[in-house]
């Protein structure tokens, strides 16, 4: 079978055999092979069948990203894939995923492990996790205790 003869339903759960999808980035991915009413059909066919589903799609997403980024950045992701806003804040309040604090120190410690040592260079550290999704009291926590540890050592 030649690649351009494959039906919309195959090209959809081809999509889906290599990763997840939300329904909207299924639907973005199948719109130049079919009409919008194909599309919600097949889309449809395969929520039913429960090889689509966007709850899914967002519990991979969040547990493949979480260890590198902050709630900030996961929820703008999420919601640019087309996952609604309910599922979006009820994946990130999952409880098996460490706290802010504790991935916001990770990302910090894996990116610099150097306390900043004058102002410039707490701002560097401090746009790096803000770039990373993580809020302004979390960064201001991760680089205070970073303080405290070189002033407590020197």
């Amino acid at each position: 079978m030649k690649k351009q003869d494959r039906t919309l339903k195959q090209r959809a759960v081809a999509y889906l055999a290599r990763r997840e999808h939300s329904r909207a980035e299924l639907a973005k991915k199948l719109s130049a092979h079919g009409t919008q009413e194909e599309i919600d059909s097949v889309l449809n066919s395969l929520q039913d069948a429960k090889l689509l589903s966007d709850q899914r799609f967002a519990a991979a997403f969040v547990r493949s990203r979480a260890e590198r980024f902050g709630a900030g950045r996961l929820r703008q992701e999420l919601r640019q894939r087309g996952v609604e806003d309910g599922l979006v804040e009820q994946e990130l309040r999952v409880d098996d995923l460490p706290s802010e604090i504790e991935r916001a120190r990770v990302v910090w410690k894996k990116k610099f492990d150097v306390q900043p040592a004058d102002a410039k260079e707490w701002a560097k550290q401090a746009r790096f996790l803000q770039g990373r999704g993580f809020g302004s009291d979390v960064i201001r926590r991760v680089l205070k205790e970073a303080d405290e540890m070189r002033d407590g050592i020197q």
